[in-house]
C-alpha cells in the first residue's frame, strides 16, 4: 500500500507533469475533494479534456483525460505556489495575473476554490495553489 502524501495537491501537479513528459493522454490518481475541484477548474479553463471519477470512497480514483490520443497537452507548465511548509495568500487586488492572461492561477478562498480571474470579479482573496499555463 502507498504512504500517503504531505502535499496531496502537489503529488497531483507532479502526475500531471510527468503524465506530459512522457505524452500520456490519461492519468489516474487517488480521489480527494479539493483536487477533484482544483481538476474542474482546469476542465473550465482548457486545459484538460475531461475528468472522472471511478469507485467508491476508500479507493475512489479521479482520472483526467489530459489530451485526445496523439495529440500533445494544452498545459505548457504547471507550478504549486503554496506549499504546507511556506503559504501564499493574495487579496483580491493582488491576485497575479499569468502570461498576460493566458494562463490561469488557481485560489482556495472561503467560497470555494476558483481561478483567479473569478477571485478577482468577485473580490475575494485567498491561498494561492497553483499556477497553470
Amino acid at each position: 500500500m502507498r504512504q500517503p502524501s504531505t502535499d496531496p495537491i502537489a503529488d497531483m501537479l507532479t502526475r500531471i507533469r510527468n503524465a506530459i513528459a512522457i505524452n500520456k493522454s490519461q492519468i489516474n490518481l487517488p480521489h480527494s475533494n479539493t483536487k477533484e475541484a482544483v481538476a474542474k477548474i482546469l476542465k473550465d479553463s482548457g486545459f484538460i479534456i475531461d475528468l472522472k471519477t471511478d469507485g467508491k470512497s476508500p479507493e475512489k480514483a479521479l482520472i483526467l483525460i489530459l489530451s485526445d490520443e496523439g495529440n500533445s497537452a494544452k498545459i505548457s507548465e504547471i507550478q504549486r505556489i503554496s506549499t504546507p511548509g511556506r503559504r501564499h495568500y493574495a487579496k483580491a487586488s493582488d491576485i497575479p495575473v499569468v502570461k498576460q492572461g493566458r494562463g490561469i492561477v488557481i485560489i482556495s478562498t472561503s467560497k470555494g476554490i476558483m481561478s483567479g480571474d473569478t477571485a478577482r470579479v468577485n473580490r475575494i482573496g485567498g491561498e494561492l495553489i497553483c499556477k497553470v499555463y
